[in-house]
């Protein structure tokens, strides 16, 4: 798999300009970024939260970083997804391995601001084997109900 069917239609129906950038397999957003050579703090990586009570929030922040859930709070009762609940959400994905595009997927988003200071952008393509690149204009583009906040 290349590119994970509902992210592809979503690129295609903005009519974004993107490169796919295959990389050797990885397990996390941080290897990608090494094993394609990349900088990390341009790769987007997707946390997945919820409320138990079966709202979900994307949690999106550069694969260097982590996730402060102090600062998620101040939004609501979040708890990290247990990655079992996910496949529902994310059917055309290969596990662990979601794009950052929350609205895609109707997910409400939170996108920490160092990674919107980037000229460009990194997302999963919802495989373990390749990114997707863009600008950031295009990426924000994609994701106009992103809240855009300190989350690491």
């Amino acid at each position: 798999m290349r590119m994970a069917k509902t992210l592809q239609q979503c690129l295609d129906k903005a009519g974004c300009d993107y490169d796919i950038v295959p990389h050797a397999h990885s397990s996390t957003s941080l290897e990608s970024a090494r094993m394609a050579g990349v900088p990390a703090e341009r790769v987007a990586k997707s946390v997945m939260l919820d409320d138990r009570h079966g709202n979900y929030l994307m949690a999106v922040l550069p694969a260097n970083r982590h996730l402060d859930m102090s600062k998620v709070q101040a939004t609501g009762q979040w708890h990290m997804t247990i990655e079992s609940n996910l496949p529902h959400l994310f059917g055309d994905c290969e596990r662990g391995a979601i794009p950052a595009l929350g609205d895609a997927y109707s997910i409400k988003m939170l996108v920490d601001p160092t990674l919107t200071r980037q000229g460009d952008i990194y997302v999963e393509a919802g495989d373990h084997d390749h990114l997707i690149h863009m600008n950031m204009t295009q990426y924000l583009k994609l994701v106009p109900n992103a809240e855009v906040r300190e989350v690491c």
